[in-house]
């Protein structure tokens, strides 16, 4: 017998829980790409987009995911033999270096390890070093999606500043843009990039870079450049065909309109970050209750560090594991995989989990998520601090006392009604 029928709940980050709204959106016959309703509603597209991102820059889109996103802004910004550096603080910031490596640009790689921000000390020590203003941009993520760190971009952006360094500033946003604050042009960010499947809430499919004019001259003669990749062509284009390097991808576009809808028009972008950030909160309460006694833990140990869109956990090796399998298998609940956190094949991989709270979430599905996960705790016999529930609604209720509970007292003595028994 299993308690996983049912509707599942898929809480990996990434691919993120789809609206109702946004796949009956998509669900009708292929519209015509030339003229009439599909080109006049992508028109609509840019503005909002530009909104969610806080900038009136511009916006080139991609059949693509995150790692397409990735390699535009590559061939847009750098000639082979340009240097970046890039802030690593999990896989993702990694990942994004060695595909700057593989396309022919020389990487300097500060590494922070998998449990914490980057450090602006270190970042001005590097940028200080490089006299010769050869770093032509430094590349972190906002919120790498496996270890849920979250970095500072305004502190990384005054390093830059105060050192007069020219190095264009590039923010991997794929796994908190609309979960996470994020301000483009107040924060002197130059290129951002996002994908479809996160906190915009469509399939995956689509990948996003917003570009300021000065990314735009960086770029101009830049020899990795292609016809596809080329953002000048997207963003500047001069016919419908140009926004998508072809044919468009028809029914993604009818899914981002509602999904926009959703997060611009209706919610507004500066109220899902704080529900994102209160959702955040009751999971980080939870996961405190359960690390006081036994082996679980917050893989971010600073609040003020981790993410608002997914928290990476860990117990003892291969509880992580057991846990997820449990909670897929025995009650619809599937948690994402540690990813990057530990070499694949050893011991250490099946410690790490983590909990997705991005995009279409909610409290009841926080909170049944974090119960189901207790749930498997204690079906496992795995050790875990009490407490943690009742932490995680107090949270969410937006009270940081202790909930007040009235004293025991006896039941009333009632009249009993014919014999007793």
């Amino acid at each position: 017998m299993s308690l996983a029928h049912g509707r599942p709940y898929l809480a990996i980050p990434g691919p993120s829980v789809v609206p109702d709204r946004v796949l009956a959106a998509m669900h009708r016959p292929a519209p015509n790409i030339y003229e009439g309703k599909l080109p006049d509603m992508v028109e609509t597209l840019w503005p909002d987009l530009k909104a969610v991102a806080r900038t009136r820059h511009h916006v080139a889109l991609y059949i693509a995911n995150g790692h397409g996103g990735w390699e535009a802004v590559n061939a847009n910004l750098f000639s082979r033999g340009d240097k970046a550096l890039v802030l690593a603080t999990g896989r993702f910031g990694i990942g994004w270096a060695e595909s700057m490596h593989a396309m022919g640009i020389e990487v300097e790689v500060l590494d922070f390890g998998r449990a914490g921000p980057a450090d602006p000390d270190r970042v001005a020590a590097a940028l200080a070093a490089d006299r010769d203003h050869r770093i032509k941009a430094v590349a972190l993520t906002h919120v790498d999606t496996a270890s849920s760190a979250r970095n500072d971009i305004p502190a990384i952006r005054r390093v830059l500043d105060d050192l007069n360094h020219p190095a264009l500033l590039l923010a991997d946003c794929i796994a908190s843009l609309g979960c996470d604050e994020f301000r483009m042009d107040d924060w002197g960010v130059d290129v951002t990039i996002a994908a479809s499947q996160k906190g915009l809430m469509v399939p995956p499919g689509l990948a996003f870079v917003w570009f300021s004019d000065r990314a735009l001259a960086a770029g101009r003669g830049a020899d990795l450049r292609t016809p596809y990749w080329d953002w000048e062509k997207r963003a500047l284009a001069e016919a419908f065909y140009q926004y998508f390097g072809g044919t468009a991808p028809t029914h993604h576009l009818f899914g981002l309109r509602e999904s926009l809808d959703m997060l611009v028009h209706e919610e507004g972008i500066e109220a899902a970050w704080s529900r994102h950030a209160r959702l955040a909160r009751a999971v980080w309460a939870a996961g405190e209750g359960w690390a006081r006694q036994g082996a679980f833990r917050l893989n971010i140990a600073d609040p003020a560090a981790r993410a608002h869109a997914v928290t990476a956990m860990r117990l003892n090796s291969p509880d992580g594991t057991r846990l997820r399998r449990w909670c897929e298998h025995e009650a619809g609940l599937t948690l994402g995989i540690g990813l990057g956190m530990a070499e694949p094949g050893t011991p250490e991989a099946d410690a790490y989990f983590r909990l997705a709270h991005m995009g279409h979430v909610n409290a009841h599905m926080v909170l049944g998520a974090l119960s189901v996960m207790q749930a498997g705790m204690e079906a496992l016999g795995i050790e875990h601090g009490a407490g943690a529930l009742a932490a995680a609604t107090r949270a969410l209720a937006g009270d940081p006392a202790p909930a007040r509970v009235a004293p025991a007292r006896e039941a009333p003595v009632r009249e009993r009604v014919g014999p007793s028994v």
